[in-house]
């Protein structure tokens, strides 16, 4: 594995703060963080995916749908005894 000067500066200083033991713990945290926003990203686009599905088959909204949609859930909410 090789660090560029600055990335070694930097974990360097981690471990001198106390934020980890060692460089190896540093490098499984970026590793770590690295696998988590992966995770992230294709849970992303699963539900971008999954979102494009449902609008072909329910069909899709234009903005004053929408608008319409969202003006009537305001009004039956404050028509609504709390």
């Amino acid at each position: 594995m090789t660090l560029t000067p600055e990335q070694e500066r930097f974990a360097a200083e981690a471990v001198a703060q106390g934020l980890f033991r060692d460089l190896n713990e540093v490098v499984r945290a970026g590793i770590d963080l690295v696998r988590r926003a992966q995770a992230e990203r294709a849970a992303f686009i699963a539900s971008l995916e999954a979102a494009e599905a449902e609008g072909e088959r329910d069909g899709f909204l234009d903005a004053e749908d929408v608008h319409a949609e969202i003006s009537a859930m305001i009004e039956e909410m404050a028509r609504t005894p709390r």
